[in-house]
């Protein structure tokens, strides 16, 4: 009998919780056996009472394992804490916000019995405003183009992936990556379904600009290297300039045309160099600092509590 855990992140939850699983119980869990499945939910650091709800939820169901991260360290890293925790056959990825429907769950597990290692949730489209859906396909598209070509067109944030990915996820061990990059860069067998994300009805999302742009940056540079393609481009095209300017120059200082009115264009040249060489020592610190924090081997998270079926008997 096939067993998947559920993976739930949770960050400032509280009213959410209760809700989803009633959703999930009513539209997954009633269509699987009573050992085929359970819930791991992650706390990430939440400050308000989501891990009070999740220690209710987890005297209801026996099948509910809880863990409470020591902070936030993101929801990437706490759904690589669910997954270093789940014990199914397979795992899958659910928000716990309910803008996504529970029972593409059931859906993905049928692509995982048909032979897929790997089962992405597609955005077909999303109730929300245009600039999130622009941003949200922008993103997709560049990603697409410059680091992952197997990334979804709409993009996806649920999968449901098998233990075979689950333990070379762990195995990784990166930090300041993409959960989501890894799984497309792993190359396994994948299967798309296709669901429409939902608008946000309860709470207010902590998906704030400053976390999307460190996406965005963490997944370019770890699954791409056009950053320093860029750097190179930048520095052949500003060498070349300066080899023909410096042709112009020479010319010029030859038949005697050459006069003192050239303080602007040296201070625009010395700007415009200093700008370039500014901006590629940002782009190659970035690439240092991700080795240096690599190096030192700190925990992507670290498990304050641990609730499990066995903490209840």
């Amino acid at each position: 009998m096939c067993k998947i855990s559920i993976i739930v992140p949770v960050y400032y939850n509280e009213e959410n919780l209760l809700p989803l699983y009633a959703d999930l119980r009513e539209k997954v869990v009633n269509h699987l056996g009573q050992d085929s499945y359970e819930i791991v939910m992650v706390d990430d650091g939440s400050k308000d009472r989501s891990y009070e709800v999740m220690e209710q939820l987890a005297k209801i169901d026996s099948n509910i394992r809880i863990a409470h991260l020591s902070r936030n360290f993101g929801e990437h890293a706490a759904i690589l804490a669910g997954l270093s925790l789940c014990t199914g056959d397979c795992a899958v990825r659910k928000a716990a916000d309910l803008q996504e429907p529970s029972e593409m769950i059931l859906d993905m597990l049928e692509k995982y019995k048909e032979g897929y290692n790997v089962v992405l949730a597609v955005r077909a489209d999303r109730e929300e405003s245009a600039g999130q859906k622009f941003f949200s396909n922008l993103y997709a598209s560049v990603m697409q183009k410059i680091a992952l070509s197997n990334m979804p067109k709409g993009g996806f944030d649920s999968f449901l992936i098998d233990r075979q990915v689950v333990d070379h996820l762990l195995a990784m061990g990166e930090k300041n990556t993409s959960l989501m990059g890894q799984i497309l860069w792993s190359g396994y067998k994948t299967a798309e379904v296709p669901y429409i994300r939902h608008k946000r009805e309860i709470g207010e999302s902590k998906w704030t600009l400053s976390k999307k742009v460190k996406l965005f940056v963490d997944s370019v540079l770890s699954f791409s290297y056009f950053p320093i393609q860029c750097i190179t481009t930048v520095g052949v095209i500003s060498c070349g300039v300066s080899v023909l300017w410096a042709i112009v120059l020479l010319c010029q200082k030859f038949f005697g045309k050459i006069t003192v009115e050239g303080y602007t264009t040296i201070v625009i040249l010395i700007l415009l160099a200093f700008g370039i060489i500014m901006f590629s020592m940002g782009i190659i610190g970035e690439y240092i600092w991700r080795m240096f924090d690599a190096t030192r081997k700190r925990p992507p998270f670290i498990v304050e509590e641990l609730r499990s079926a066995d903490d209840k008997k």
